[in-house]
């Protein structure tokens, strides 16, 4: 062959080359996909964790493969057939995989729109219900209730509780102490304005009582609020506290509870019977405005201008009030006490009731508040103690246990409870010790070992807060003493002067 035309094949070669390597198409290179999934945990399985963080393959997307490639130039158009068909198996084989997972995940938490149950091998992830758990764990009770059926003395003996987050709320906290009778805070009690009651919360309150068998009406004793003072003689104070008073009445009917306890006030340094007067008018005035709640006024500690710390007070209110029917009394062991009514011995005891069903009279009795007395016997003093570790002791409420005109009667203790360390919790096991406590006393014998331990162990308890509210109380007499003997020597000296000191007061 002529060497021209040699020249020429070899030519067409090269461009049919060039065209080759032009025609090569290009490949991506994707970056590695990172997937959170979850491992299969058989049931029972609580060896291994729930779910753990997986590395997957590298997986290629049709999308990655248009955001990033690089050219690479191929050898030879058989090498760029071969790779292509390689890539598309392995980018198909990836996404069935993943795929599948996805499915086996839907399989594993989802049930509801197919109504199948997940698969055995797979155990969905389940929520924390820490609220849940924390309610279960309010409930549980720390005293088992008793049966005031099977006491030797049909005594309610009970608990102040808290209604946070809801009146209902009490049912579970009385119950979770063991109480047989209650008293709580409608609202706070130491604002003037509240929310109102809410539908569900009464709804609950009353269905719990029913279900746990509470008597709202004999055996539930709400707690007023200490800011009012129905004796208040400012035409605007006063109405304020009729309102935030006539309100909680109506909360008492609206729940089915017909027993509501209030502080009856102070004069504000007015002429004592001016003030029984304006308490008595307001009584008159809410009696009017609801239908069957009865107002128990509590026996208090206080001297001064507090009204209703002596059985004449109590007897003065109920004379001018219209309905009697409506009006009763809680006596409160500290505070009676720490007046000057004794309840320690059997012999003080019962010439302190005779006094009461003498001056103001038995019928008018509706509850008690039990609470020892950290401050000696007339201190005027409020300051509850737990039961046996104060001035009152556990003879004193022996007493009132076996006393048979306090049966069926709501009695409701107000003692210290404990608290943690940060304030935050309340620890109500004290509560439930002295319900069980009270309840032993019943029928028992004072005589005994027994109570006479019980009796000096808890005295032995008590012993330290005792000396300090004597300590005080000396302190006080002293002072009162010598301010006495000035004003004696003062009154036998200059005539003129004492005259004049006369006129003044």
């Amino acid at each position: 062959m002529p060497r021209r035309s040699n020249r020429g094949s070899e030519k067409q070669a090269r461009i049919a080359k060039s065209d080759t390597i032009r025609s090569v198409p290009t490949i991506a290179v994707t970056p590695t996909v990172k997937v959170e999934t979850r491992e299969p945990v058989a049931e029972g399985d609580t060896s291994m964790p729930k779910s753990r963080s997986i590395r997957k393959k590298k997986i290629k997307t049709e999308s990655d493969l248009e955001k990033q490639t690089i050219k690479t130039p191929l050898t030879s158009p058989e090498e760029i057939k071969t790779n292509r068909v390689k890539a598309e198996a392995i980018l198909g084989e990836q996404q069935a995989t993943l795929l599948k997972g996805a499915s086996k995940k839907r399989k594993a938490t989802t049930k509801g729109e197919s109504g199948e149950e997940a698969p055995d091998d797979i155990v969905p992830k389940k929520k924390r219900n820490n609220r849940k758990k924390k309610e279960e764990e309010v409930v549980m009770p720390l005293a088992e209730r008793s049966v005031v059926g099977i006491l030797k003395k049909s005594m309610y003996i009970g608990s102040h509780t808290s209604a946070a987050k809801g009146v209902h709320n009490s049912i579970d906290n009385a119950l979770h102490v063991g109480a047989n009778s209650f008293a709580l805070f409608l609202q706070s009690q130491r604002k003037w304005v509240n929310p109102p009651l809410a539908p569900e919360a009464r709804d609950q309150f009353r269905a719990f009582c029913l279900e746990h068998k509470y008597d709202a009406a004999k055996h539930i004793l709400p707690h007023g609020s200490y800011l009012v003072n129905l004796a208040e003689l400012d035409a605007v104070k006063a109405e304020r506290s009729y309102t935030a008073f006539l309100n909680d009445l109506q909360r008492c009917e609206d729940l089915g509870i017909k027993l509501y306890n209030f502080h009856p006030g102070n004069t504000g340094k007015r002429p004592r019977p001016e003030a029984i007067a304006r308490l008595a008018a307001q009584l008159n005035k809410a009696h009017k405005a609801t239908s069957t709640v009865i107002t128990v006024l509590e026996s208090m500690a206080g001297g001064g201008n507090v009204i209703g710390s002596t059985w004449e007070d109590l007897r003065d209110i109920i004379a001018l009030v219209d309905d009697k029917s409506r009006v009763g009394i809680c006596i409160d062991t500290c505070h009676s006490f720490a007046h000057g009514y004794d309840l320690r011995s059997p012999e003080a005891f019962r010439k302190t009731m005779d006094g009461f069903a003498s001056t103001v009279g038995m019928q008018y009795l509706k509850a008690l508040h039990l609470n020892d007395s950290k401050a000696p016997f007339l201190s005027k003093r409020d300051a509850h103690a737990n039961i046996g570790t104060g001035f009152l002791g556990l003879r004193a409420f022996h007493n009132v246990v076996n006393f048979d005109a306090f049966q069926h009667l709501p009695m409701v203790l107000e003692t210290p409870v404990g608290e943690s360390p940060d304030g935050k919790v309340k620890d109500w096991g004290t509560r439930a010790k002295e319900i069980k406590l009270l309840e032993g006393l019943i029928g028992l014998d004072p005589e005994t070992d027994e109570f006479i331990k019980e009796e000096q162990r808890l005295q032995d308890i008590g012993a330290a807060d005792r000396k300090k509210f004597q300590e005080v109380w000396d302190r006080n007499q002293q002072k009162a003493s010598k301010k006495k003997k000035i004003q004696v020597e003062d009154s036998d000296g200059d005539d003129s002067d004492a005259s004049c000191k006369s006129c003044d007061h």
